[in-house]
C-alpha cells in the first residue's frame, strides 16, 4: 500500500514553531513540507494594501527552517497564501524573502510562483456571461464592484500546484489558496486515496489546532494511504485523540461533514476516528464527491475611506444606565456641528461615526445574550470614517471635545464624562478597506485563473 508522509511546519507560516519538532519530521522522510501562510480572518485590509500580516522577521525565521529542512530532505514545499491576503504583492513580498535566504544559506532549488491576483476585464466578461454565481449571503455584484476593488483574489485548489511541481518546482509558492489544496496536491500525485488526503489536509491545515491542549503553534506529521490516514503531533509532549482530531472538522465550517473545495467536497460523515496510541490517531472511511464543475471562490476588497479612532472610558453610573440615548443625542447634536465647521461643504453622507462599547456587547454586537448586565465601567471606541484622512482627522478632534462634555438629563453644568487613555485622544488609521465579493467564478479549467512562473534558484 503506497504511503505518502507529509509535515505540516505550523499553522501560519511567520506564527512560529519548534525547531526540534520540525527537525523531528524532517527525520521522518517526509514527501512533501507545507504550510499555509494567509487567512482572510485578519479582515480586509491585507488584501486591499497588499500588505504582510506577519513581519519579515518572524516569516523569515520560520521559511529559513523549513528551506534548510526541505533541503535535506529532498522533499518539495509549498507555501500558500504567500503574504496573508495571497495578493500579488504579498506573494512577490515572500518571494523575494525565500531569495535572500537562498542567497545567505548557498541553496539552489527551481522556485514555481503562482498568482492569484485577478483580471478585472476576464472578471467583467465571466459575469457578462452568467459564470460568477453569489454565495449565501452574497452583496450585489456589479461592474462597478470590481472597479472599485483594490485587489481582487481567487482562492485555487490543488490542480495549480499540480501543475508546477509537475514542471520540476522543488519549492512553490502561492497567491490565494485553499488550505487544504497545499497539503493534498503530492499525495494525490502520488496515489494516496482521495477522501484520505483531502481529510489528512483538512487536519494539518492548521498544525497542532487538531492536538490536546494545544501548547503554542507546532508541526504536525500525517501518513496518508489508500484507505486510511495517521496523524501525530512531533513534539513528543504533545498528542492527538481521536476527539480532538474529528473536532478540527468543526474549524471554520459551516457543516463539519462537508468541507467544499474548487473540485468537490470533502465527506468525513462516513469517518472513523481510532488512537492508534496515546500520541496517534488513525482516521479511515473518509471520501472525496467530485463536482461536475471547478469553483473558483472570489475575495476582494475596496476602500471605504480613512479612519481616525478614538478610545475613551465612562465610568459614570448616570451615563452608562442611558448609555444609547446619550450616544444617539451625541451623534445627532454634532452633525450640526460637522456642519458649522466645513460651511456646508461636508454633509452627514460624507462621514460616519461608529461606537463599539466594550464591557457590553462591544465583541458580539446583537448577538450579545447578556447586553443588559453593563458593569461598573464600559469603554468605548469610536471610529470616524471620510473620504479623506484629513476631513476625518478634523472631525475626530473636534468630535472628542464634544463628546468629553456631552450633557446628560441629570446634571446640567459642565460635565467630563470620558477619560482618554491616550494623548492625543485621536489615532489616525490612514485608508480602512471592506470585503466586497463573496462569490464564485466557474472556469473552464481549474488552472485557467492563475499565472505561474519558474525562476532557477
Amino acid at each position: 500500500m503506497a504511503e505518502v508522509r507529509v509535515i505540516a511546519a505550523t499553522g501560519m507560516l511567520g506564527s512560529g514553531f519548534l525547531e526540534s519538532s520540525f527537525m523531528r519530521g524532517i527525520d521522518l522522510q517526509p514527501h512533501v513540507i507545507a504550510c499555509d501562510a494567509g487567512s482572510s480572518d485578519g479582515g480586509p485590509s491585507y488584501l486591499g494594501t497588499g500588505l504582510p500580516y506577519f513581519s519579515k522577521e518572524a516569516t523569515k525565521r520560520d521559511l529559513r527552517l523549513m528551506l534548510l529542512g526541505r533541503n535535506r530532505a529532498k522533499a518539495p514545499m509549498i507555501v500558500g497564501s504567500a503574504g496573508f491576503s495571497g495578493s500579488d504583492p504579498g506573494l512577490e513580498w515572500m518571494r523575494d524573502i525565500v531569495l535572500e535566504i537562498a542567497r545567505e544559506e548557498g541553496l539552489r532549488f527551481r522556485l514555481g510562483l503562482i498568482r492569484s491576483e485577478q483580471d478585472k476585464a476576464y472578471l467583467k466578461r465571466r459575469l457578462g456571461e452568467g459564470r460568477i454565481l453569489p454565495l449565501s449571503p452574497a452583496p450585489p455584484l456589479d461592474e462597478g464592484v470590481i472597479d472599485r476593488s483594490a485587489r481582487i483574489v481567487g482562492v485555487m485548489g490543488q490542480e495549480p500546484i499540480q501543475e508546477v511541481l509537475g514542471q520540476g518546482a522543488e519549492v512553490v509558492l502561492t497567491g490565494r489558496a485553499t488550505d487544504t489544496a497545499l497539503y493534498a496536491a503530492v499525495p494525490l500525485m502520488r496515489g494516496a486515496g482521495a477522501g484520505p488526503a483531502w481529510h489528512a489536509a483538512k487536519t494539518l491545515e492548521c498544525g497542532t489546532a487538531a492536538t490536546v491542549s494545544r501548547k503554542r503553534p507546532d508541526s504536525l506529521f500525517a501518513w496518508i494511504r489508500d484507505d486510511h490516514f495517521d496523524v501525530a503531533p512531533l513534539d513528543p509532549e504533545s498528542r492527538c485523540s481521536p476527539q480532538s482530531v474529528a473536532s478540527h472538522t468543526l474549524y471554520e465550517n459551516a457543516d463539519p461533514f462537508r468541507i467544499i473545495e474548487p473540485s468537490g467536497v470533502i465527506d468525513t460523515e462516513p469517518a472513523v476516528y481510532a488512537a492508534l496510541d496515546d500520541r496517534t490517531v488513525r482516521v479511515s472511511g473518509s471520501a472525496f464527491r467530485h463536482s461536475d464543475r471547478v469553483t473558483i471562490k472570489l475575495e476582494g476588497a475596496e476602500l471605504a475611506g480613512y479612519q481616525t479612532i478614538i478610545v475613551a472610558g465612562v465610568r459614570e453610573p448616570y451615563i452608562l444606565r442611558q448609555v444609547d440615548t446619550w450616544l444617539e443625542g451625541m451623534f445627532a447634536k454634532f452633525a450640526d456641528r460637522v456642519g458649522e465647521i466645513f460651511g456646508g461643504r461636508v454633509g452627514p453622507g460624507d462621514y460616519a461615526i461608529r461606537v463599539r462599547i466594550y464591557g457590553r456587547d462591544g465583541v458580539m454586537g446583537a448577538l450579545e445574550p447578556l447586553a443588559h448586565e453593563i458593569g461598573h465601567e464600559a469603554c468605548l471606541v469610536f471610529s470616524v470614517t471620510a473620504q479623506t484622512q484629513a476631513v476625518s482627522r478634523s472631525i475626530a478632534k473636534s468630535f472628542s471635545h464634544f463628546a468629553l462634555h456631552y450633557p446628560i438629563p441629570e446634571w446640567r453644568g459642565l460635565i467630563s464624562g470620558l477619560a482618554f487613555p491616550f494623548t492625543p485622544a485621536e489615532i489616525e488609521r490612514g485608508p480602512v478597506y471592506r470585503f466586497n465579493l463573496h462569490h464564485v467564478v466557474v472556469p473552464d479549467g481549474p488552472t485557467e485563473m492563475f499565472r505561474t512562473e519558474m525562476l532557477e534558484v
